[in-house]
């Protein structure tokens, strides 16, 4: 019922207190596409089932080079906003020096056509999960993991918390990564937004990817739009590097939303080297990228 009510009073009643005002305009501003569009109160059709739908697939070339390759892993986020500009992707990814020849991908906002498109045009193996159907465009909408090393493992994390108007769960998408000699258990992220849910729950949703990996002791990496400025912090906090904290700029209108952080330091040596891309016109957010050299 608490749930049930925190959605009518942002769906249906508007309340005159300032905060909530606040809280209005703030719904209003971040969440335009959304709410212009009629959908942004409809429900959404969430796949709550751990082991799918989901897809993985391998397009790239067999690799020879694991000894000596890739002294430097490059590591790049991007909110490809609703898998809309999938064209305009594919060649940014090809025409960006920064963005080119990542060693690890992480896409949000996919569906699975445009996850096989990109990963075909690109010759990259690829795992992706939806979180859901989202309302505004009635297509799969969730985080992808892309890279031309080997995938032994791909899976989904179940993120807590519905947002309080579309009652829509958040996933993160898992997979262990064979980079040379290593195995790097890697994760994309999408977070919820700040006018869905909680700064708190939020911080849970932090908690279940940090839950999911667990035990593992190599080398970590998790990249993704996390909605809030204030979660490297919680990060941080469990023994993460924020690998991108020296990039500057912004990733969506005026905020830094998009981040990569990184654990088991002792299989990355030397400085760090990060940026923030121009999306030429293929998302609203920009592209992070991360150039971590390899011991």
């Amino acid at each position: 019922m608490y749930g049930y009510l925190r959605r009518l009073m942002i769906c249906v009643v508007p309340m005159p207190e300032p905060r909530a005002l606040l809280r209005l305009l703030v719904v209003f501003v971040m969440a335009g596409p959304w709410v212009a569009g009629g959908s942004g109160c409809a429900s959404t059709l969430n796949f709550t089932d751990p082991k799918g739908p989901g897809l993985i697939v391998r397009y790239a070339p067999a690799r020879s080079d694991t000894a000596a390759a890739h002294r430097v892993l490059r590591g790049v986020t991007f909110n490809v906003k609703f898998a809309e500009e999938i064209d305009a992707t594919i060649a940014l990814l090809r025409g960006n020096s920064h963005l080119r020849d990542a060693g690890l991908l992480a896409l949000q906002e996919m569906d699975g056509q445009g996850v096989d498109r990109i990963a075909r045009a690109l010759s990259l193996n690829a795992v992706y999960y939806p979180a859901a159907i989202h309302p505004r465009n009635r297509k799969q909408f969730g985080p992808a993991l892309l890279t031309p090393w080997p995938v032994e493992r791909g899976w989904k994390v179940l993120l807590p918390h519905e947002g309080y108007s579309r009652g829509q769960r958040r996933i993160a998408t898992g997979a262990a990564v064979r980079v040379g000699e290593r195995l790097v258990r890697t994760y994309s992220v999408h977070l919820e937004t700040p006018f869905q849910v909680s700064a708190s729950e939020r911080r849970d949703q932090v908690g279940a990817v940090i839950a999911d990996a667990a035990g593992w002791n190599g080398p970590l990496v998790v990249a993704g739009d996390m909605n809030d400025a204030r979660v490297p912090e919680y990060f941080e906090a469990h023994g993460f590097q924020w690998a991108n904290r020296e990039a500057g700029g912004s990733t969506w209108w005026f905020f830094a939303l998009d981040h990569v952080f990184l654990r088991g330091l002792d299989a990355f040596s030397g400085a760090i080297r990060s940026g923030v891309a121009d999306p030429s016109g293929a998302s609203d957010h920009r592209p992070v990228w991360v150039e971590v050299p390899l011991g």
